[in-house]
């Protein structure tokens, strides 16, 4: 008996684990479309040994550019110092300083090299952060922490070698957003909650929210003639599709799918906890008095995690709601632009998916707890 649930729990996930890594192996064999000419262009790592010509003003503003020395410690010219410029840009370039860690890019063509400096060296600050939040994650979550993280990792697997191979190839970004989702959910959903009915419920609440988010922002494209082509970045995005065959206008609501992935999932999971303990701790409650203990859990979930949705696609909009208010433009302008439009979309399709996923998740509890006798394990 040992042997059979140790196969349920490990030995099934793990084959169905091969199959995805063979998968995902598979799909990324791709060659992609050259956009730009990169022939002997790249981008090293260096350090500032000295500041030839400053551009630093009396006000601490910096104009034009500086020259600086750097020793090179990646790419063909490492060890070698080379003479290079540092623009006073807020995109490109970097205000050196001596000892600065910077990336350079740099062109070599026979003896002849080219270089500029292209911004400070924060990799290793990225690395580093991401590693203390993992470790915090696992500290303070301890087991369930642990198993968070390989979840939070294996969904970043996923967008990076699943979703933008099979979107580049032509695939509509909608359903594979939703393949995505299904899938994450499944891992983080096993690895938190393993082969229970608990674990079940929170997946099945959460495709239904996520689905639902996606044909509400469908519907509100329907009325409002807000497509994936209205987007800021349309221009380089319609040379993608050309040249790549990617479906641009898909991708506006793939990014939403994912983007409420996350509220969606605690909602789920929240609920799917609550009314197994509930139905473990009195087994005797009727259906009608389980679903009504679950929708008090949901409804004191909801508004919270609604907010945080909206609140997050509203700050990142901040900038633009900042320039909107200081050129004071009139409000049926601002009410009918589409970046505005676009914003309002994705905050309240998200919300839309976590409130109407309360009353599937608690439905779809109710009816398998109802229907089966949970094992023991399913209420830890």
């Amino acid at each position: 008996m040992n042997i059979k649930k140790g196969l349920v729990r490990w030995g099934i996930p793990l084959l169905v684990l091969a199959m995805f890594l063979l998968f995902t192996f598979y799909i990324n064999q791709i060659d992609r479309v050259e956009l730009v000419n990169r022939d002997g262009q790249t981008f090293e790592k260096g350090v500032v040994t000295q500041i030839l010509q400053d551009n630093l003003q009396p006000d601490g503003s910096r104009v034009g550019e500086q020259r600086v020395l750097v020793e090179m410690t990646t790419g063909v010219r490492a060890g070698q110092e080379l003479e290079t410029t540092s623009s006073s840009g807020f995109l490109f370039g970097a205000g050196c300083t001596v000892g600065m860690h910077v990336v350079v890019m740099q062109s070599v063509a026979g003896d002849s090299t080219i270089t500029s400096i292209y911004s400070q060296d924060r990799e290793w600050v990225i690395y580093a952060f991401a590693a203390a939040y993992l470790l915090v994650l696992c500290l303070v979550g301890g087991k369930q922490g642990v198993k968070g993280a390989l979840g939070l990792v294996f969904t970043f697997f996923c967008i990076l070698f699943v979703y933008l191979p099979l979107v580049y190839r032509g695939w509509s970004p909608f359903w594979v957003a939703v393949f995505i989702c299904v899938v994450t959910t499944l891992v983080t959903m096993y690895l938190i909650g393993g082969p229970t009915m608990k674990t079940l419920v929170a997946t099945g609440g959460t495709v239904a929210g996520v689905v639902i988010a996606g044909l509400s922002a469908t519907l509100f494209s329907m009325a409002t003639g807000i497509t994936g082509w209205n987007v800021s970045d349309i221009e380089s995005l319609l040379t993608l599709s050309t040249t790549s065959g990617v479906q641009v206008g898909g991708l506006l609501f793939s990014g939403l799918l994912i983007s409420s992935l996350g509220a969606v999932m605690d909602v789920a999971m929240s609920i799917g906890s609550s009314i197994a303990e509930i139905h473990a701790q009195n087994p005797e409650l009727s259906r009608k008095e389980l679903f009504r203990a679950g929708m008090h859990v949901g409804r004191d979930m909801m508004g919270t995690d609604s907010n945080t949705l909206i609140l997050a696609f509203a700050g990142g909009s901040i900038s633009m709601l900042v320039l909107d208010y200081a050129y004071n433009l009139p409000y049926r302008q601002i009410i009918n632009s589409n970046n505005i439009g676009i914003a309002i979309m994705q905050g309240l399709s998200g919300s839309f998916g976590i409130v109407l996923a309360v009353p599937v998740t608690v439905a779809l509890a109710v009816f398998l707890y109802t229907r089966h006798t949970a094992s023991p394990t399913e209420n830890d």
